[in-house]
This record gives structure tokens, sequence and C-alpha cells, in this order.
């Protein structure tokens, strides 16, 4: 989409709450295209992430563009980047990367000793984890919160995650750990490479 309005990308708040129900059709529509499942949230999960300020929100204007939420497991220890959208209307204009930016810094500001960590099935996520620090684990690294993993049974493919005891599924675990002693110098490598290329 040729783009001439300039895009926001903002912590959303309890005024965003009219774009919840684009933001839910566009997430599912999202996962049908790709043939990926994605852990369904309702209306009301997602317009209390807002009014925490424990979500993010790209907007053209008033049009709706992009989202992405953060949650804490496990008493804190652990935080998740979820529901990572972009509207098909603005994608390839680096708006994912913006709001998975604004999505890491929110969540390593609130809870700077939490480890964070994404469940993805997408290449371009994976990409943009990687860039910030987070690397691939197995299942087995992340929370044991039971309410985190009740968030997977709306997903096409929860048959997969019981069948395996929670070993593993379709998508990718990586966890960015704060304490971690090599990731320093993975990020520095990160950046050396960056800037050879």
């Amino acid at each position: 989409m040729e783009q001439e309005t300039e895009i926001d990308v903002m912590i959303a708040d309890a005024s965003h709450e009219v774009y919840v129900d684009t933001i839910l059709e566009t997430i599912e529509s999202a996962a049908k295209v790709r043939g990926t499942g994605i852990a369904k949230r309702t209306h009301e999960y997602v317009v209390q992430k807002m009014k925490e300020g424990k979500a993010v929100i790209a907007l053209a204007g008033d049009v709706f563009a992009g989202f992405s939420y953060i949650e804490s497991w496990g008493n804190k220890q652990y935080v998740t980047t979820s529901g990572l959208i972009v509207h098909p209307d603005f994608r390839g204009l680096g708006i994912a990367k913006r709001i998975k930016d604004m999505t890491f810094q929110l969540a390593r500001m609130r809870w700077p000793k939490a480890k964070i960590f994404s469940l993805t099935s997408g290449a371009a996520v994976m990409k943009m984890n990687t860039e910030l620090g987070y690397v691939p684990v197995t299942f087995a690294d992340l929370t044991d919160d039971e309410a985190f993993w009740r968030g997977c049974n709306g997903c096409v493919n929860h048959d997969i995650l019981e069948r395996t005891e929670r070993r593993y599924c379709i998508c990718t675990a990586m966890l960015f750990d704060p304490a971690d002693p090599h990731r320093a110098q993975r990020e520095r490598d990160a950046r050396d490479q960056a800037k050879r290329d």
C-alpha cells in the first residue's frame, strides 16, 4: 500500500478498544493464510492488556496497522511478547519490527530480570527475535505456568503439543535471558557483522 499517512507506534490504552475486533480478525485471517495455528484470544483479554499498558498498537491516522502485547508468567520470572500482527495493507513497511522493538523494551522496563520468550512459526519473527538477543531453546526452558500453556488450547496444532507432552510443537521457542553471560558477546558479534554487511 502506498503510504501517505505517518504510522504511529504507541503503548495502547483503553481508548484503543475500538480496534480490538479488527485486531482479532486480522490475527485469525493471517493464521489461516499461513496454515499455522495461533492461540486465540478473546475481546476481553485484549482489552485488559490495553488497560494494563501491556499492549502496543500501530495506527495510520485512525486506521489499524499493527499490534502486539506482553504478559508475565511464573511469578513474573518469564514474560512473553505475543500476538504480533500487521494488517495486510501495511506489510513491508517495517511496522512489525517497530512493534516488536517496543514490546521488547516495554517488557525489559517492566520486568528487567525476567526471561522474555516467544513462540513463533514465522521466519520474520525469528529474525527479529535473533536481532534482539533471543536464542532458540527447548520448550522445557520456558515457563511451567499452566495458565500460559492453556493459552495454546485454541491453536489448531494443540494436539501436537499434547501428544509430545509439551516437548515441542510447530512453533519455535526463543528466549532472551538477561542473566545469560554469553548474551553481551553475541550482541557485539551481531553488531560487528551488521557493520560489515
